[in-house]
């Protein structure tokens, strides 16, 4: 750049004279040659068989490219006039140097003819024209694409790469199965609990958060190295944060009419710090979850016949530990998976963003017109002809009867009879005695064991349902966190070996339960002539709704406290030294009085 060209330096052409014809070929300055030297203008014209040429003083390095312009005055008027404005070279002066004059250019002993000239010219600006279209094609897809990063660059760049990097985060196998986990179970859990609004929506958000955490130490487990044992409390200190949050916001709450559903929450939430446990985190994740079964139980209870969106919020709270103790298994069995090539787990934790891993919130915007009524005509109803001979038999009075048949008693047959309960026109049957069968009373009682019946383990409970006059049902693989609940069982009875952490008793007639030992209590709800015996300890007795109840205690058992409320004929049976029993009525009758600013209530003497 900025020196003469080698090619035209070899003597056989100097500034005063013009090069040979066809010398661009020649020395290999076509078109396509590659040299750049820095030409400033050319004007080519066909005057008299001359051509001018003004080049720089560095001789014809190359050919500018022609512009449209340009490239139409040429067909036009057979002139090429070409200006090309580029960044000088260095050593290559700014002016324009002065024109040469050259020789005309002759081949053999004559001059080149005006034709052969205009055909060399058009073969060289075919060419031309050729790579001017090439460069503005080139030259319109790099403006377009310089445009739209100017454009929208400043606003979106931040965002897109935040998408592109969670993208690329939520692509690690095991992120992606926790997604599912967050988008199917607990989506259906949240939903349940906004529905039920109030302290349990506000816990759910809490534990959305504590999920989402969780979500965003598995990605920076993905990417890591297994920190130290120095550095593992401080990578697992936000998810500590979050299940304490948790459970501290059920302390709070001691008086919420809710407090059975924050309590289950809190009692299973402490199942996310699987992450720190090894080599079996699926067992612990199941132990936390069984955990909330004493509070799951009394929201059940309570709820079973009032509201059924409570009972389905137990079941989809259940489901989503089951659901995470199926991933814990399938993608961590012997505790989290680190990355063996990942980088340091201290400087790739960050904290969870706020949407990820749980579906989008819906689109800003006011909420979409209804769409357009359609506009409802009145069905119209063609008058018939026969209404003028309707008015015309009404205006004829008590003669309008005339045409009608006389039909007398022994004509009328069974069809004409138009009383409306067919059953009565064959008047009154003799009083018939029913035949043996069973009593309505039993009908009734049979009503609740439509279902089939139930014995199983599920979990840490075992249910017994819909069983009926079943004397002998044994329960003897028990263990102290395990718990029996009973449901709407007819003549049943269950005996319970071992020790149990509680019994429910729910809805039953004329059945009975004997069991050993009891870790908490025993309740009885809802139920009518049942009877309940203990061998063991029983450290309290709970009888709620229920219409006669029979308690047969132990010599371990005489210091089992016994509430009572909206109950009848309860008696508690007590042990002799003989082996005999002395039973004790629970009062039913009080009587309150006033004194002074407060009231004194004890039992009537009617109630013993």
């Amino acid at each position: 750049m900025g020196s003469a060209c080698s090619c035209a330096g070899d003597g056989s052409a100097s500034a005063d004279e013009g090069p040979p014809a066809g010398s661009d070929k020649a020395n290999g300055h076509g078109p396509q040659n590659g040299h750049g030297g820095s030409v400033k203008v050319i004007d080519r014209s066909l005057k008299n068989g001359l051509i001018r040429e003004d080049i720089t003083k560095n001789g014809l390095a190359g050919r500018p490219l022609p512009t449209e312009g340009d490239t139409t005055k040429l067909l036009d008027s057979k002139e090429i006039r070409l200006e090309e404005k580029t960044s000088p070279s260095v050593g290559s002066p700014l002016d324009t140097p002065p024109t040469v004059p050259l020789t005309p250019v002759k081949s053999g002993d004559g001059s080149m003819s005006e034709e052969e000239l205009v055909n060399i010219m058009a073969g060289e600006l075919a060419s031309l024209v050729s790579r001017l279209e090439t460069a503005v094609e080139r030259l319109e897809k790099v403006g377009s694409v310089s445009g739209k990063a100017a454009s929208g660059g400043a606003s979106t760049g931040g965002a897109q790469l935040n998408t592109q990097a969670q993208e690329e985060e939520c692509t690690v196998p095991y992120v992606v199965a926790y997604d599912e986990l967050l988008s199917g179970p607990f989506k259906i859990f949240m939903d349940c609990s906004n529905q039920i609004g109030g302290d349990v929506a506000s816990i759910a958000k809490l534990v959305q958060e504590t999920f989402i955490n969780q979500r965003a130490f598995l990605v920076m487990a993905s990417k890591s190295q297994r920190p130290l044992d120095s550095e593992l409390p401080q990578v697992l200190e936000p998810t500590g944060k979050k299940i304490q949050e948790v459970i501290a916001f059920r302390e709070s709450k001691r008086q919420s009419p809710l407090f059975n559903h924050l309590s289950a929450v809190s009692e299973s939430i402490p199942g996310l710090s699987w992450v720190a446990v090894a080599p079996a985190p699926g067992p612990y994740v199941k132990e936390m979850g069984d955990s909330a079964i004493f509070y799951t139980n009394r929201v059940l209870k309570e709820y079973r016949e009032k509201d059924k969106l409570h009972v389905e919020w137990v079941q989809n709270w259940n489901n989503v530990f089951k659901e995470l103790q199926s991933y814990v298994l399938a993608h961590h069995t012997t505790g989290l998976s680190w990355n063996t090539r990942g980088g340091n787990a201290m400087n790739n934790l960050k904290p969870a963003p706020a949407n990820c891993g749980v579906p989008p919130p819906p689109p800003p915007g006011n909420i979409p017109p209804p769409p357009p009524m359609v506009k409802l005509e009145p069905k119209v109803i063609p008058a018939e002809d026969g209404r003028a001979a309707l008015f015309e038999s009404i205006n004829r009075g008590t003669d309008i009867t005339s045409g009608l048949k006389k039909v007398g008693k022994n004509n009328v047959t069974d069809d004409m009879k138009t009383h409306k309960n067919p059953n009565l026109r064959e008047g009154p049957k003799p009083f018939v005695k029913a035949s043996s069968g069973a009593p309505a009373s039993d009908k009734k009682e049979s009503s609740p064991t439509a279902r089939p019946p139930k014995l199983a383990l599920e979990g840490k409970k075992w249910y017994v349902e819909y069983q009926q006059d079943k004397p002998n049902l044994l329960i003897s693989q028990t263990r102290m966190d395990q718990c029996v609940y009973i449901f709407r069982c007819v003549n049943t009875v269950v005996q319970i070996k071992g020790k149990v952490n509680s019994v429910i008793l729910d809805s039953c007639k004329k059945s009975s339960i004997v069991f050993d030992n009891l870790v908490s209590s025993a309740e009885v709800v809802n139920c009518q002539s049942c009877q309940v015996q203990v061998m063991g300890v029983m450290p309290t007795l709970s009888i709620e709704k229920t219409d006669g109840c029979q308690v047969y205690l132990s010599k371990e058992s005489l210091k089992t406290e016994i509430i009572s409320a909206k109950s009848t004929e309860m008696n508690v049976l007590i042990p002799n030294d003989d082996g005999d029993f002395t039973e004790c009525a629970i009062p039913e009758q009080f009587k309150t009085v006033v004194k002074g600013r407060s009231l004194s209530t004890t039992c009537t003497e009617a109630a013993g």
